[in-house]
Formats: structure tokens, C-alpha cells, sequence
């Protein structure tokens, strides 16, 4: 079990991995890699060499450039550096996020495969005494069970990268009972079954679990809520974008908390960070990529 990011950050020293930056013209994104060199990472940037070349005269820093002309063809070059082994992780600079995902997903050059593409947080929080996964917040409107179900091997697959044997994912729904009237709970119920019965695979599966008893055993016991993942949740599993979205802000904007993000389920971790992160989050989502690449 991990307990803050900083632990991340550590895991991440010294493996001298390689980022590529698609539209390197973004200042912030140059200033993130620029700060995570202590971790042992170079950048390749793929941009206007000539807005790029005074980025870095700005902020004083040094990386190769690529010289790209369009928004596109900076994407496709990031991607296909990663692709051929000269980089080893996509970072999103000053391009769409639909330009650059089109990219990593090209069936012919791209980072694809079969596996859905979703995002993945990591959160600290003063309160909780451990890291939380929450998923899916930034891909999937509205998944099905299908993919919920592909969410969750994806988040299982970077909390194992982080050293979890058996990670415990939470469903979460208002409430922890079945209601026909509420879908999600219904597909809580046959995910867990399922988890039961062999057909997901390393890790433990409960739901549905109100957020505060998937991660307070207090409250788990005065709701009557037993089981293995009750009050010890490593990884929530929320029923849309919008639920996903707010439980990350909220842990920033409301508890103080710092968080982290990747995307999971392409051949290379892909990193897209918000222009209204801290440089401290970028640091840590940076990191974060780095330790699961």
C-alpha cells in the first residue's frame, strides 16, 4: 500500500526514460519535464522549432526539437518516436487532446491495443491514510459494463506496476444496496459476481459501496458493509465521467489533496496534464508515468 505521491516520485528515480512532447510550444509542459530531470528524464519536442527554440532560451533548459508544422503531424511524430523505441512515454503539450489520442490510436502507427483507453488518478489526501485510484474521470462518458470492466484492468494493471499483489476496487454508487431503479448498482452487483467467479482476474472486487464506506472501516461497520474491500478500498470505480471528474477536483479544490494522472490501456503511458495543474501534480503525474513505464 502507498501512502503519498512522494513514494511514486521515488520509484521513479533513475529509470532515464524518454518523453515525447506533442506540441512542444507549451511553456508549461516544457517546464514540467524541464523540472523532472532530477528523476533521470530527458524530452524529445515535437513542435514550431522556432517558438520551441525560445521556449527554452525562457526557461532555460536544453532538449532536442523535431520541427512539426501542424498540430498533427506534431502528434504523429511523438507517437512514432514512442512507437519506434526512441522515446518511452506521450505527453500532451499544446495540442487537442482528440489530436493527439487520434494519433496513439492509428491502427497502422500508432500505440493501439485492444484494450480500451481510460484515465487513471492517483489522489492523496490529508484524512486518508493512503493513496486512492479513482476511475474513470477523464476518457468514458458513460461506460457500459464492458468497459467498465476494461476500466478496471486498467487501473488494476498500474496499481500492480506500483507493487500491488491484489488490489481491492470499490464500486461506487449513492448506496450500497441493489436498486433496480439505479443501473449502476445493478452492474456493481454483476461485476463483483463476476470477480467471484474467476472471470476478472487479480484483484478483489466489491460493490455496489457508498464512497464512505469503500473507504472508512468506521463507517463500513455501522453500515453493516463486510467484505475484504469495505473500508479498504485501493482503487473507486465511479459510475461516469462526471462523478469521476468531481471526486478528483474535489479532492484538490475541498481537502488540499494533490493528485496524479495517467492514461492507461495504449502499448506506452500517455500523459495529459491541465493547464491549471500545479507544477506539483505535473511533477507527480510525470512521475507517475515514468514508474509505471
Amino acid at each position: 500500500m502507498l501512502r503519498s505521491l512522494s513514494e511514486i516520485i521515488e520509484m521513479a528515480k533513475g529509470k532515464e526514460r524518454v518523453i515525447a512532447i506533442a506540441g512542444a510550444e507549451d511553456k508549461e509542459a516544457i517546464k514540467a519535464v524541464h523540472e523532472a530531470q532530477e528523476l533521470g528524464v530527458s524530452a524529445i519536442l515535437f513542435g514550431k522549432k522556432e517558438v520551441v527554440e525560445s521556449n527554452l532560451r525562457e526557461i532555460g533548459a536544453d532538449f532536442p526539437i523535431v520541427d512539426c508544422r501542424t498540430d498533427e503531424e506534431s502528434s504523429k511524430e511523438a507517437v512514432k518516436y514512442v512507437v519506434e523505441g526512441k522515446a518511452h512515454i506521450v505527453m500532451k503539450g499544446l495540442v487537442k487532446t482528440s489530436t493527439l489520442l487520434k494519433a496513439v490510436l492509428d491502427k497502422e502507427h500508432g500505440l493501439r491495443t485492444e484494450r480500451l483507453l481510460s484515465h487513471v488518478a492517483v489522489v492523496e489526501v490529508p484524512g486518508v491514510n493512503r493513496l486512492v485510484f479513482v476511475t474513470d474521470g477523464g476518457m468514458v462518458i458513460r461506460p457500459t459494463l464492458e468497459q467498465k470492466i476494461q476500466i478496471i484492468e486498467n487501473a488494476v494493471f498500474v496499481a500492480k506496476k506500483l507493487g500491488y499483489e491484489m488490489p481491492r476496487v470499490g464500486l461506487i454508487a449513492a448506496v450500497e444496496t441493489v436498486n433496480p431503479d439505479m443501473p449502476e448498482t445493478l452492474e456493481a452487483a454483476i461485476i463483483t459476481k463476476m470477480n467471484e467467479r474467476g472471470q476478472i482476474k487479480n484483484c478483489k472486487i466489491d460493490g455496489p459501496l457508498g464512497i464512505d464506506n469503500a473507504l472508512s472501516v468506521y463507517a463500513a461497520e455501522v453500515k453493516g458493509v463486510k467484505g475484504e474491500v469495505a473500508g479498504h478500498a485501493d482503487i473507486l470505480v465511479v459510475p461516469d465521467i462526471h462523478s469521476g471528474n468531481f471526486l478528483g477536483k474535489s479532492a484538490v479544490y475541498f481537502a488540499n489533496g494533490k493528485i496524479a494522472g495517467i492514461i492507461a490501456g495504449a502499448k506506452a503511458p500517455v500523459i495529459v496534464i491541465s493547464r491549471a495543474d500545479t507544477s506539483e501534480s505535473k511533477f507527480a503525474s510525470i512521475a507517475l508515468a515514468i514508474a509505471i513505464s
